[in-house]
């Protein structure tokens, strides 16, 4: 695409609004205040929204190095005060503002810094009773952190030694107002840190003032600070109406700086009065004991036993009398029934000996063996008497006497009896059995009832 000198291209005037820009003094450094919109949280980046008022807006940038710096958190609609300078975009032609620094209006945005502060130490759980640490009822040294010019060490110094003299503090000069107040708090209470266990209590105040005023006492890390201290912290910050979040943090919190004091140290003339009370009872005890005693004493000095010792031993002869008696009986009944044991295991044996035990099955031996001999011998007789009867009987009924008698038993070939005609044919082979012989014939013709 060709270009005449007589037009300008797109870039070339952006970049010209540009330089107009940055030349302009006025835009090199811009204070405005508006209402955060269209604002989206992009976690460790650049933050881009817009600034706007009831008629206008303008896009705003603020580059990751600035934004990490902003103590409270950005939300929608908050009303705020930034500074920066305005430049054009030059690939978008358009020009925003850019934001190095951004504050809540007002003192509403102080409180609402305040509130999500508290918020967010609250989760983590630093104002929770169970991490607060029990004062101790006798200080010896009192560490105090405040303003060296200030009414605060002046009232904690007179009421401690008023109350209990024997306790030393030391102050810790310190800035308790202003932008260096916050480093200055955290410096000091880090120099008590350090010195370990050589201060028992830490008390950490100011006077009264405004919430700008008391502001380094809301700051994150003073709050953090107190909450990491080894030995109790009592906060007395303003006056008893104001409340800060060292007074949340802190294991104690004073209205003023004489009721810190006297948190931290005990009454010398109630604890003078309660050691008195206690010695009163003490010796009241320790005399009670003693009369006590002495009445035991003397009933056990007017004791019998005391007067007449051999009547405690006579009693307990008597007892021992008695006690012999019993035993002797006791062994008595003891071997008595031992004896009577013995008879019956020793009558249960005997009746149990193996020799009377062997001769009885013995005798019953040979009794048995004379009625087996017996029954033996009948038995013989009984068979002998049935098998010559049996031998009668089958003599008499022998085929062989009828054969004898002229007549001839007849088989065939497989040895079968033959009794009938009906078993034959002809031609069949027949066995005659004599009476002295065998005569094997051939079945020429067969006659007989029925029979062709």
């Amino acid at each position: 695409m060709e270009t005449s000198p007589k037009y300008l291209t797109v870039t070339d005037l952006n970049f010209y609004l540009s330089k107009k820009f940055k030349n302009d003094p006025y835009l090199h450094k811009v204070f405005l205040q508006g209402e955060v919109s269209n604002f989206r949280l992009r976690m460790n980046s650049t933050q881009y929204f817009s600034l706007k008022d009831e008629k206008s807006k303008i896009n705003a940038v603020m580059y990751k190095s600035f934004f990490e710096k902003v103590k409270f958190k950005l939300v929608e609609g908050m009303k705020v005060y930034v500074s920066g300078y305005i430049d054009l975009y030059s690939p978008q032609g358009s020009y925003q503002f850019y934001v190095h620094t951004i504050e809540p209006a007002g003192l509403g945005a102080l409180f609402e810094q305040l509130r999500q502060l508290r918020e967010k130490l609250d989760k983590e759980g630093l104002f929770e009773d169970s991490h607060k640490k029990k004062i101790p009822k006798f200080p010896d040294k009192i560490a105090v952190v405040t303003s060296a010019s200030g009414a605060v060490i002046h009232d904690i110094m007179v009421t401690a030694n008023r109350r209990f003299p024997h306790v030393e503090i030391d102050l810790f000069p310190t800035i308790v107002q202003g932008k260096d107040a916050a480093a200055s708090i955290i410096a000091s209470l880090q120099q008590i840190a350090a010195s370990q266990d050589k201060y028992d209590v830490v008390i950490i105040g100011r006077g009264g003032g405004s919430l700008e005023d008391l502001w380094p006492f809301n700051e994150e890390m003073v709050v953090r600070q107190i909450y990491s201290m080894t030995m109790p912290v009592i906060s007395s910050v303003g006056h008893e109406t104001d409340t800060t979040l060292s007074d949340l943090v802190a294991d104690k919190r004073a209205a003023t700086p004489t009721a810190a004091a006297e948190y931290a140290t005990p009454e010398l003339s109630a604890i003078t009065l309660q050691i008195i009370e206690l010695r009163t009872h003490l010796y009241a005890a320790i005399r009670s004991i003693i009369n006590s005693d002495k009445i035991l004493f003397n009933r056990t000095k007017n004791s019998v036993f005391l007067r007449e010792p051999q009547r405690f031993y006579d009693e307990k002869m008597q007892t021992l009398d008695l006690l012999e008696q019993k035993l002797e009986q006791v062994a008595n009944n003891y071997l008595l029934n031992v004896k009577t044991k013995y008879q019956l295991v020793n009558q249960s044996l005997l009746s149990t000996n193996p020799h009377q035990i062997i001769k009885h099955h013995y005798q019953e031996l040979i009794f048995k063996t004379q009625n087996l001999n017996k029954s033996m011998c009948y038995l013989i007789n009984n068979n002998k008497n049935n098998f010559y009867n049996l031998s009668q009987k089958l003599d008499d009924n022998s085929p062989l006497k009828a054969i004898s008698r002229g007549y001839v038993y007849t088989a065939n070939e497989d040895g079968k009896t033959v009794t009938s005609v009906h078993q034959i044919c002809e031609n069949d082979i027949l066995n005659l059995n004599f009476k002295d012989g065998l005569v094997k014939t051939r079945v020429l013709k067969i006659k007989g009832e029925n029979h062709e």
